[in-house]
């Protein structure tokens, strides 16, 4: 049970990525018609997103944490990895990188750099979710 309640959280993490990363906030541009607000309401929804995240992250690292204490694999290690990685990210991205878009500085290198670091997330959950379904299965 606890596996999949672990995996389901896994595919929200991810999921959530999707659907905020390239579905809604491109509708958001191409709908809104106003960049400023667009992105206004892009910012607040990444925020969010980043809450997300670390619920989903912490969550995690609670199962994982569970499993490490009945044995120590390297696909628990792997798994332990990727969290750590898509985290780290997200928390740089609402620290390190939003703060410094909202302030307008050097908009082109942060939104760059916030952008990476969005897919890099995104591609860590996506791991993460494929070899926690393939170990389910």
């Amino acid at each position: 049970m606890k596996d999949r309640v672990a995996l389901l959280v896994a595919a929200l993490w991810w999921g959530s990525l999707t659907s905020i990363g390239f579905l809604v906030v491109p509708m958001l541009f191409a709908h809104l018609g106003n960049p400023a607000m667009a992105g206004n309401f892009a910012g607040r929804l990444f925020s969010a997103q980043s809450w997300v995240a670390l619920a989903c992250g912490l969550a995690l690292l609670t199962y994982f944490r569970s499993k490490v204490l009945d044995r120590v694999d390297a696909q628990t290690r792997m798994s332990i990895a990727w969290i750590l990685a898509a985290l780290l990210l997200a928390l740089l991205q609402e620290y390190a990188v939003a703060p410094r878009i909202l302030a307008r500085e050097n908009l082109r290198l942060w939104h760059s750099l916030g952008s990476a670091m969005y897919l890099g997330q995104w591609l860590c959950t996506g791991v993460l979710l494929w070899r926690m379904g393939r170990r389910e299965g």
